[in-house]
């Protein structure tokens, strides 16, 4: 018998839960239990968990239940479990951010995201692991130990919201917030297999959020299809822009254009990509032709000189916080080697290097104006290779050995630098069945069509509805 059963209540869709529980044809405190059940059977394998709330998960679908009957329903998150990245403060809960530093911490009022689901009636099932203060890109260097795969438990699940992404794959939880700097939504839900969004920077405010950068900080959620990431955004969207479509899961279908325009990059994404991501990419841009997608090839000329420029304003963020928090260096023994190791490097970084960091992301911003000008989205790998295995420092692409971390970052940065909405969603499997992520990316404020577009993929193809088994803490069945 399988570790995790396809039977389960927790591997409902939100938007199938959501209908049951207006119906009243399953409770809240079901499916809390389920997604308990889980945790409690697959988070040994995973470590996907830092802090579990089973008590105050049950006396909230308990509340959750008695609201719905009175007839006091608050949308389609109200009774559903969640989980949270555990960078958001959480009032009368601890929030680690992945560190030994923070290991006591416990806020005293919760982020702007947490308090947003709690007031759409979305159940806390707990806070999930992540690279230490999200400053990684692998989810290896935390001090709650290594987030492992749910379809490799001997690969990475990505990061820093490995926790997050790991956790919904594998059906403990129905969707989980995670936060984007340089691709750490996009990355691990690639890894993973499931879908996450990183919408346009500052539409997700990140007040509470531990920063890691406060000028490239996005806010997002990771969940199991395209509708059901829309469902979270709406519920901790900021406004939108007199003029754009703000998100409606409902409406993600009828407002679909048959016809659109899809870019191909001639450059940069596609340079280097291993050959089973690219082939999957490749299928997937045929689905979407089928579906009405002119695909277009674009330009984005500067893109590839200007990522390493745009990432000095990180790593200056980085810095500048830790050092006024009294962190570092003060406390530099505390933190996991690589993380000291950059914040060591970020210390040295020269003024000169930090102020150059704004043309360069004024670089990359134009080139995806221009693109954008000829076309709808953009279509690029997640990542650019599969889960490489714990402990993998370097991987072969194109005939060269290359820094795991520099390899998964380089398909997820450009999106950061310019605040573009950019979504991972599945798109196949390698031969060794380990999932695949494509990214659409759209001009600021694009989320209801990219997502969109997802939706309509994912309505012909099941990439989105495939789940791990995990046998008695082992490897995948496969």
């Amino acid at each position: 018998m399988s570790l995790l059963a396809d039977a389960s209540p927790a591997l409902l869709s939100i938007s199938e839960a959501s209908r049951l529980l207006r119906r009243k044809e399953i409770s809240p405190l079901e499916l809390v239990d389920a997604a308990l059940e889980r945790i409690e059977r697959a988070d040994a394998a995973l470590n996907a968990f830092i802090t579990v709330l089973a008590g105050a998960a049950r006396s909230g679908a308990k509340a959750a239940e008695r609201a719905i009957r009175r007839g006091q329903w608050r949308g389609p998150l109200h009774g559903i479990p969640i989980a949270l990245k555990d960078n958001f403060q959480t009032r009368g809960i601890r929030t680690t951010a992945g560190s030994c530093i923070l290991r006591n911490f416990v806020p005293a009022r919760d982020s702007g995201v947490a308090a947003a689901l709690s007031r759409a009636g979305a159940i806390l099932l707990g806070k999930t692991n992540m690279h230490e203060f999200a400053y990684g890109i692998t989810n290896e260097s935390s001090f709650y130990g290594a987030v492992h795969n749910p379809w490799a438990v001997d690969r990475i699940s990505g990061g820093s919201s490995g926790g997050s992404a790991a956790a919904v794959a594998a059906g403990m939880s129905f969707a989980a917030m995670g936060t984007d700097t340089g691709g750490s939504i996009r990355v691990p839900a690639a890894l993973c297999g499931v879908v996450g969004l990183k919408p346009t920077y500052g539409l997700v405010g990140m007040a509470g959020v531990i920063p890691l950068s406060t000028s490239a900080d996005h806010a997002g959620p990771m969940a199991r299809s395209a509708v059901d990431a829309c469902i979270v955004l709406e519920a901790i969207a900021g406004k939108y822009p007199a003029g754009e479509t703000r998100p409606d899961y409902r409406k993600l279908k009828s407002r679909r254009p048959r016809r659109f325009r899809l870019g191909w990059p001639k450059h940069f994404y596609f340079d280097r990509i291993d050959d089973e991501v690219r082939r999957a990419i490749d299928a997937a841009v045929k689905v979407f032709e089928s579906l009405g997608a002119r695909v277009i090839e674009i330009e984005l000329p500067r893109v590839a000189d200007s990522i390493e420029e745009a990432t000095y304003r990180v790593v200056g963020d980085a810095n500048h916080y830790h050092e006024a928090q009294g962190y570092y260096p003060a406390r530099s023994a505390e933190y996991t080697d690589d993380v000291r190791e950059r914040l060591r490097a970020g210390h040295e970084l020269l003024a000169v290097d930090f102020l150059s960091s704004g043309a360069a992301i004024g670089r990359i911003a134009g080139d995806f104006a221009a693109a954008f000008e000829r076309v709808d989205a953009i279509v690029a790998p997640a990542s650019i290779i599969s889960a490489p295995f714990i402990g993998q420092t370097k991987v072969s692409l194109a005939g060269q050995d290359l820094p795991v971390r520099q390899v998964l970052l380089r398909a997820a940065r450009p999106a950061n630098a310019a605040g573009l909405p950019a979504l991972a969603f599945p798109c196949g499997f390698t031969k060794q069945g380990l999932p695949v992520g494509l990214q659409l990316l759209g001009p600021r404020y694009s989320e209801a069509r990219i997502l969109g577009f997802a939706a309509a993929y994912e309505e012909v193809t099941d990439w989105h509805l495939r789940h791990p088994e995990l046998a008695a803490g082992q490897m995948p069945l496969q």
